[in-house]
């Protein structure tokens, strides 16, 4: 059994997973081709290099702490952007073309990352993205004592961190449907989505503190070099030098969308499934980027004696537990002989539409403990989606989830600024916020019963006979 990631799978250095799983490898190596099938041969008859047991578990956390950081280095800017506006004497217009520069970058290569991903593997592109935004983070002090340009070399610092962050759940969707089974999805993805909030727990408790002590600076340090410990764990422990390198003929070539491949690109997108699951992830994605933006004014409006850390952490600190909690419910239900996309549908209608009762219950209520309650409890719910509609994309399309996540995520982001902005004008206008919370569980129904209507959960992306899940 090959030792390579690109191949047949990653190389564990642990003399102990060697020796415990010594025999098992051997025995599958000299199965005939035909009695592997259930543990993931493809109809083609090659051997599926899905990460055994032990293998998945050291990268679930790896990818965890991966996107952990990435999170970290996302929230650095925004942290900060208070002491540096004072530092450097921008007003709010300048900061927020700071700020904003972020997003615009993030958009432009989420279909191209997810592409890229499918083509020469998700973890290289997860590895080469990382090291060049860990670099650029730990650099940005350094980049604005250049000149006295501070404002363009931040904003093009943010766009630039905006254009390799694109890749990474792209890459993510296209290395798991390579890499995990169907019966092991939905965990490992709700697992690994986790590490947005420790993230986002981490550099507010620990970015405070250092911003607090050593100064603004001492942050994107601390998210920068963390960043490159992460990589350079990566590469010595888990890839095997051959897997490192990426010849620039390859590179080009898994960029190219003229290649022949055996995916049914135009038969793809006419399916009724795949933009089921393309427009729920626009509705479900906006919908969380609305919250996400004005949930924080809502308090400070609807309850000016409110603590900020109430509000900001108790939310995202429910969120860890519920996504643990739904990708084990989601692999239990299909082992237990659910069909996949029974179970698919039941995530998602707790994910969009329990979670937007909850969030119109915020806007009928003036206790501010209620109002937690209900802000952590929407929140929460919305972990679900990872064992939905995010899982959902590579049981349709393995060989292209990448790309289509892309495409899905790429819809989300331009989507909810949208939302973010109409949330203003609705405030406005009507000068209440249950117009907000009306149209997050507005937009949420859309894209759930458009998936409950065409959603499936077969494979679409081969011309064999598909078998329904």
């Amino acid at each position: 059994m090959a030792s390579s990631i690109g191949r047949n799978g990653v190389q564990v250095y642990s003399s102990d997973l060697v020796s415990l799983h010594h025999h098992s490898h051997h025995y599958q190596q000299q199965q005939p081709v035909k009695n592997t099938c259930k543990e993931g041969s493809k109809k083609d008859g090659t051997v599926d290099s899905y990460w055994s047991r032990p293998e998945s578990r050291l990268w679930t956390v790896m990818l965890l702490l991966g996107t952990c950081l990435l999170y970290c280095a996302r929230v650095t800017m925004p942290i900060c952007a208070v002491a540096m506006s004072s530092h450097f004497d921008w007003d709010k217009k300048q900061s927020g073309i700071v700020l904003s520069s972020f997003f615009w970058g993030y958009c432009l290569t989420q279909i191209i990352g997810g592409h890229l991903s499918d083509r020469i593997g998700g973890e290289k592109v997860l590895l080469l993205s990382a090291s060049a935004w860990g670099f650029i983070t730990a650099i940005t002090p350094l980049l604005t004592y250049i000149s006295s340009a501070h404002l363009i070399f931040m904003t093009i610092a943010r766009f630039l961190m905006g254009l390799l962050q694109g890749v990474y759940f792209p890459a993510l969707a296209s290395l798991f449907s390579q890499k995990v089974r169907e019966s092991e999805r939905a965990f490992t993805c709700s697992t690994v989505g986790t590490g947005s909030q420790f993230g986002t727990l981490v550099i507010g408790g620990a970015g405070s503190l250092l911003l607090d002590w050593y100064g603004w600076e001492s942050v994107f340090y601390f998210s920068g070099l963390l960043t490159l410990l992460w990589v350079y764990c990566m590469c010595k422990y888990l890839l095997n030098e051959k897997e490192l390198i990426i010849r620039l003929e390859h590179l080009a070539k898994g960029l190219s969308l003229s290649k022949q491949t055996k995916v049914p690109w135009k038969q793809l997108f006419k399916k009724a499934p795949i933009w089921a699951v393309i427009v729920a992830q626009l509705s479900t994605g906006s919908t969380f980027f609305t919250l996400l933006s004005w949930l924080p004014t809502f308090f400070k409006d609807t309850f000016p004696e409110s603590k900020g850390w109430v509000f900001n952490v108790v939310p995202w600190l429910v969120a860890i537990p519920t996504s643990l909690f739904s990708g084990f419910l989601s692999d239990h239900l299909i082992n237990q002989g659910y069909k996949t996309i029974t179970v698919r549908k039941f995530m998602q209608v707790i994910g969009s539409g329990v979670s937007s009762i909850f969030a119109l219950c915020m806007g009928q209520t003036s206790s501010f403990c209620k109002a937690i309650v209900f802000a952590s409890v929407s929140i929460g719910l919305q972990t679900f989606n990872h064992s939905g509609i995010s899982v959902n994309v590579q049981d349709l399309a393995p060989s292209c989830a990448g790309l289509l996540f892309g495409v899905g995520n790429t819809g989300g982001a331009l989507l909810g600024v949208v939302c973010v902005y109409l949330a203003g004008h609705l405030i406005e206008t009507t000068g209440s916020w249950v117009s907000v919370f009306n149209l997050v569980a507005t937009v949420n129904a859309l894209g759930l019963c458009t998936f409950l209507i065409f959603g499936e959960a077969q494979r679409m992306d081969t011309d064999s006979a598909y078998v329904d899940l």
